[in-house]
């Protein structure tokens, strides 16, 4: 979900992961741990997305692409 800045607590369990367009993008700790051998890709498509993200207006939704990172791009990744 998308939620303005300053609406959504992270905590202790939260790890973030980087930025898109100026917005932090944060995941669980448990599913870091799930998904951290992954490059994940966020992209949009139109639809409706979740609750009470705030793309729901615009008739767009967020989904993640995934895909296992390979030997070499493994050996450049920076510790999160």
């Amino acid at each position: 979900m998308c939620f303005r800045k300053g609406e959504f607590r992270t905590g202790l369990s939260d790890v973030r992961l980087g930025e898109i367009h100026g917005c932090d993008f944060y995941m669980s700790r448990s599913q870091f741990e799930y998904w951290k051998h992954t490059q994940l890709t966020v992209d949009i498509t139109e639809g409706r997305g979740a609750s009470f993200s705030l793309e729901i207006p615009l008739g767009i939704r967020f989904f993640i692409r995934s895909r296992p990172f390979t030997g070499e791009e493994s050996k450049l990744l920076q510790p999160v």
